[in-house]
């Protein structure tokens, strides 16, 4: 992929010039394109790198919520009590 960009760096300029863009305005698109290739290949590298970090360590345990489990854990919303009266 970065191959690829770094040849429309060089592809894009030629065929501006072709199609009667100054040679200063093609020269600011090779910079401009040449900075986000470089932009995309240091995030790129730096997802590699995490995607790989994360494959050669253990698996975390899972997070198991502690306390009241099962039936009626989650007591939410509005739930007439034991003795709380009811209008």
């Amino acid at each position: 992929m970065v191959r690829w960009a770094a040849f429309s760096c060089v592809l894009v300029p030629v065929v501006l010039v072709g199609y009667g863009t100054s040679l200063a305005g093609a020269a600011g698109t090779a910079l401009g394109l040449a900075a986000v290739t470089g932009a995309c290949r240091v995030l790129l590298r730096r997802s590699e790198r995490g995607a790989a970090r994360l494959r050669t360590e253990e698996p975390a345990a899972h997070h198991v919520p502690r306390g009241r489990v099962g039936a009626g854990a989650h007591r939410s919303g509005r739930h007439a009590g034991g003795n709380t009266p009811v209008d």
